[in-house]
């Protein structure tokens, strides 16, 4: 089974497009966007997990079964993370006794 081989312009490019939106988070810090904050830092924040789960980690050119559990580790992910809102979003729910 043969490797796909990266070069290190591809290397050098991503490292290059990390460093932009490390800038960008940074930058948008700065701002007040109100509610949007924190969309717009998370949505450059699964960016740059993107960029480095698909060519740091090699898995853009890996078989389909690492895809399959890439896949599995972000739907449970996922699930994690809606049971966290859950309880966070019903915390103020308070319990009446009859």
């Amino acid at each position: 089974m043969s490797e796909h081989v990266v070069s290190r312009k591809t290397y050098f490019i991503i490292f290059g497009a990390l460093m932009v939106l490390t800038a960008a988070t940074v930058l948008v810090a700065t701002f007040d966007l109100g509610p949007l904050n924190v969309i717009v830092a998370l949505s450059i924040a699964v960016l740059k997990a993107t960029l480095v789960v698909l060519y740091f980690m090699h898995v853009r050119y890996s078989s389909k079964l690492t895809w399959v559990f890439v896949g599995a580790g972000f739907f449970w992910l996922a699930i994690l993370v809606a049971f966290t809102f859950s309880d966070f979003a019903t915390r103020s729910w308070t319990m009446t006794a009859k």
